[in-house]
């Protein structure tokens, strides 16, 4: 189906596409009320205000909507009450009942997309092409990721065995195990698992977590075991004794089930459960006693009332984000908040640790509401193998480009690349009253609830003042740097022009026919010089100085003056005439110049 088949098929869900006078109110203040128009379009649902100069807009993506309740009739209209899976809540108030029950029935099935298609990812078109969309796919690289890491190495290798997806679709085609394990085992292995969910050691000898060069420490992820009550699975257990080969500066590994151990002893009634530390040495179990996801999915919800890694771990190794996130219409026991919690962990950290990492918590809540939002590809499907078959690379676009390209504002300005002293390694604090609440995550669409600004908000814009002052500086400096250089041409020119004039000035006389005292008469000024006579190389060039045009300036007057040369502009400047006796001033006579009649 193409995506414009799709855009009609959702066009036919819409049974009310406009509504006017629609009041959209603000939950953080009942007084707050604005009125305008209702718009539902294929993907978004959007309220355009009215009445004022600048009308606002508000748009919600279909994908984001977690359900629609219709509340009692009021005075005022029928409530409209629309909760998104990024914690956003729009309050509507429609004054016909039969538009609200369109906009209420268009919005539940919008909002509930029956196959992948129907994703917003799947019409997101923005303006690039194909080659620039599939280079989007190759920006993260997962095996230059491991390289990274340190891996392969002496004690861990790729495994070609999950290449088609064979023995396990949920997780990825290249999968690392240790350099001890047999082909037997591993297949072995696989058979004594949960097939229902994951793989089972085989997830154990996947890095969950970077590897770690100085000790070769590794984090692996499994599921639980087919052990019942007395079954035993004898690759299971050689699985775990190549891993803690593959750990040579550990005495013992900790098995660790996130689960509580009554849940884990219950099942295994129904032939799971956990492992017999009996059959085991040198290994420690220890349960965690998180919640399954029906109690994490209730108390998420009770919360909301009361009111990267990710591509590697979440997305290749198969987290089940369309069950998980709810986007598409099925079991609503499926759904959990698992990412969730992952990411509010991360923040756990960054509260406790804020040097470590060099993205800031914009970075985690960007990531969540693409999450849910569907704009991109990467995080719809439940396996890689999904992803594959869906052709997702080739029909959306990928997310990280995107958030690469505004790296700015995701950038920790406390972040110090060097945490030798601590050796990379992070040891939280875990009490209760050490863990906080995540305001801008839960509340982030609440004004009234932000009467303080985070500490991060005021180191971003003192960087965003100081970036700033930096440009300008930077212009300023620029500026300088061309008046400098303008400045340096203009002195060099006048030094040239000096140095011409002293030149001139200081050519070689003929002092044979040099002028006498009695050639003047009453000084330079009123008089008239007689011509002295240059060097014979040197005449013509003197011709043009001293008999060319009548000079222009105030300064050639005064440089005439200066040297004694009397106002030769009546001859032409090929003559070499002698002044007229008369042009000479008589000492007995008031008259200056020729007698005039």
């Amino acid at each position: 189906m193409s995506c414009t088949e799709v855009w009609w098929s959702e066009m036919e869900h819409i049974r009310m596409p406009k509504v006017e006078n629609v009041r959209l109110v603000d939950r953080s203040s009942s007084r707050r009320i604005q009125v305008g128009t209702l718009y539902l379009t294929a993907t978004h649902t959007i309220f355009v205000g009215k009445g004022s100069e600048d009308r606002s807009e508000l748009w919600v993506l279909h994908s984001l909507v977690c359900n629609v309740v219709k509340h009692k009739a009021s005075q005022s209209g029928y409530p409209l009450l629309i909760h998104c899976k990024n914690f956003q809540v729009m309050q509507l108030i429609i004054s016909q009942e039969s538009d609200c029950h369109n906009v209420y029935t268009s919005l539940s099935r919008l909002s509930r997309p029956e196959k992948y298609e129907e994703l917003y990812c799947f019409s997101f078109n923005p303006n690039v092409d194909k080659a620039e969309r599939e280079h989007s796919w190759d920006f993260l690289d997962l095996k230059a990721e491991y390289s990274r890491m340190g891996l392969p190495n002496k004690l861990w290798h790729v495994t070609p065995i999950n290449r088609e997806y064979r023995v396990c679709d949920t997780y990825p085609a290249d999968l690392f195990v240790p350099q001890s394990v047999t082909l037997p085992v591993i297949i072995g292995s696989s058979l004594g698992v949960a097939r229902e969910i994951e793989l089972r050691y085989q997830g154990q000898i996947l890095m969950k977590c970077p590897f770690h060069r100085e000790d070769s420490a590794t984090i692996c992820r499994s599921s639980q075991p087919l052990s019942g009550f007395s079954a035993r699975c004898l690759e299971d257990e050689q699985m775990l004794q190549a891993i803690m080969k593959s750990n040579p500066g550990s005495r013992f590994m900790y098995v660790v089930d996130t689960r509580p151990k009554l849940n884990a002893m219950a099942n295994r009634a129904a032939g799971k459960g956990y492992e017999n530390e009996d059959n085991y040495c040198n290994i420690k179990f220890q349960f965690i006693g998180i919640e399954n996801i029906h109690v994490m999915r209730n108390s998420q919800q009770k919360l909301i009332e009361g009111i990267v890694l990710i591509e590697k771990d979440w997305v290749s190794f198969g987290h089940k984000f369309s069950h998980r996130c709810g986007h598409l219409d099925g079991e609503a026991k499926e759904v959990s908040p698992v990412i969730d919690q992952f990411l509010d962990c991360l923040w756990q950290l960054m509260e406790q640790f804020p040097c470590y990492f060099e993205y800031n918590e914009k970075f985690l809540i960007s990531i969540h509401n693409h999450i849910y939002s569907c704009h991109y590809g990467n995080f719809i499907c439940n396996s890689q193998k999904e992803r594959k078959d869906l052709c997702i690379k080739e029909k959306t676009h990928s997310i990280w480009p995107h958030l690469w390209e505004n790296k700015l504002d995701f950038m920790n300005p406390l972040f110090k690349p060097d945490q030798s002293q601590n050796q990379g390694l992070l040891r939280p604090r875990t009490a209760p009253y050490c863990f906080k609440y995540w305001r801008r995550l839960y509340n982030r669409f609440d004004r009234e609830l932000h009467p303080r600004q985070s500490e991060l908000d005021c180191l971003m814009t003192v960087k965003e003042e100081t970036q700033r002052l930096e440009e300008d500086l930077a212009l300023c400096e620029q500026k300088l740097a061309v008046l400098d250089k303008e400045r340096a041409k203009t002195l060099y020119m006048q030094k040239g022009v000096l140095e011409s004039k002293q030149a001139l000035w200081s050519l070689p006389l003929d002092t044979s026919l040099a002028n006498t005292p009695q050639d003047y008469i009453g000084g330079f000024i009123g008089g008239a010089p007689n011509v002295f006579t240059l060097q014979q190389g040197e005449r013509e060039s003197s011709e043009l100085c001293l008999f060319g045009d009548k000079p222009k300036s105030s300064d050639a007057d005064n440089s005439d003056q200066e040297s004694g040369v009397a106002d030769f502009s009546s001859h032409s400047s090929g003559e070499e005439s002698l002044p007229s006796e008369d042009s000479v001033k008589d000492p007995d006579s008031d008259e200056t110049g020729p007698n005039r009649a």
